[in-house]
């Protein structure tokens, strides 16, 4: 069942690689500025209060966290194409297309590069399903998750040309 309470979209006259490149430049800025917060939790810290299940079934890694409701959580860069499910709670999520707000229960399919920006309404249990037959957790982060020196982003200077059609 998928329930979409609101939904918001700019126009604009990028293509979809140029608003993807766009879009991940941008949640990197969000990032930057969370880290340098005295609020920003990370690593255990987050982990504590996201408690994560992790389990295992023919060829399949189900992760699933619940987060508290009130967070901004800016997610990690995803290097598969797989479904995923808001069990519970009501969450809205940034992407290239604007922000869209969903409330559980919901499925979607997040897409090889995909990295969000999260505001939690209500505690939130959300789920993701990935191929793998790795069980180590550590290799499979290191399989299913696009590390951060690995994706090109576009500098300050491009995204203006860009924005003034100024050919590269």
């Amino acid at each position: 069942m998928e329930t979409i309470i609101t939904e918001t979209k700019e126009e604009s006259n990028l293509t979809s690689s140029e608003v993807k490149k766009d879009f991940t430049h941008k949640i990197y800025e969000v990032q930057e500025k969370l880290f340098d917060s005295d609020v920003a939790y990370t690593g255990e810290d987050f982990d504590k209060i996201n408690p994560l299940v992790h389990n295992f079934a023919d060829g399949m890694y189900i992760r699933q966290i619940t987060m508290p409701a009130g967070q901004i959580i800016v997610s990690k860069t995803h290097g598969q194409t797989h479904p995923y499910f808001i069990l519970e709670g009501d969450v809205s999520v940034l992407t290239e297309d604007g922000v869209k707000r969903f409330k559980a229960p919901y499925s979607g399919i997040t897409t090889e590069g995909t990295k969000r920006v999260l505001y939690t309404h209500e505690d939130t249990v959300w789920t993701t399903v990935q191929r793998t037959n790795e069980t180590d957790l550590e290799k499979i982060e290191n399989d299913l998750i696009i590390k951060e020196e690995d994706i090109e982003l576009i500098s300050d200077d491009e995204v203006n040309k860009l924005l003034e059609g100024v050919e590269l």
